[in-house]
This record gives structure tokens, sequence and C-alpha cells, in this order.
């Protein structure tokens, strides 16, 4: 069993940035990969980000690269999401996921936190 337990999320302006983090317990595979995901109110849930459990390997969403920022501090056995430059439209619950392989894809985690809640005002 894998554990995920998400924190950092808040209420901040647009053009703030804010660090979430995601402590990681349980058996986790060196192959696993940790992601983010997003859902805001009456919207799908979005994939942001991913990297695999070595750090060798991540991938962004086209449309937040160079915004949003994925790690992992072995060490602290905890994943990070970097948000910079946070718009209104960034509002939403942000999940961590673990699964066996680095993807985009919703349905290939099958590990999630509870969700941490992230709301951008303008």
């Amino acid at each position: 069993q894998v554990q995920l337990v998400e924190s950092g999320g808040g209420l901040v302006q647009a053009g703030d940035s804010l660090r979430l983090s995601c402590a990681v317990s349980g058996r986790i595979f060196s192959s696993y990969a940790m992601g983010w995901f997003r859902q805001a109110p009456g919207k799908e849930r979005e994939f942001v980000a991913a990297i695999t459990w070595s750090a060798s390997n991540t991938v962004h969403a086209d449309s937040l690269k160079g915004r949003f920022t994925i790690s992992r501090d072995s060490a602290k056995n905890t994943v990070y999401l970097q948000m910079n430059s946070l718009k209104p439209e960034d509002t939403a619950v942000y999940y961590c996921t673990a699964g066996p392989r680095l993807t985009a894809s919703t349905y290939e985690y099958g590990y999630w936190g509870q969700g941490t809640q992230v709301t951008v005002s303008s």
C-alpha cells in the first residue's frame, strides 16, 4: 500500500508562488511515477506534471511549462510542485498520485491523496 498526503495549499493572489508537498509512505518501487493532477469545480481532472521515483524523468503539461515544476526529495520521501506566477484559472484541488509508469493519463495512477485546495484571487 502507498499513502500520499498533500499539503501546502491555500489562498494566494495572482502572481504569487506556492509550493505543494506530497509526503509518500508505504512501498514505492523505483520504477514508479509520482504525479500531480488538479480539478476545478465543474471540470474534469487535469494532468499537471509527473516524475519518476528515481527522479530521472519528468513530464509537464504543455500549458503549464515554465510556471509549474515537479521535483522530488529522496531523503524526505516527498514530491513537490512549485507553482509560480499563479493565475485565477489555477484555482483547483490539487491531487498527488502514484502509479506504475510515467504518464499523463489519470487511469494509470492507482494511488491518490486527499487533495489540497489552491485558490488564486485576482
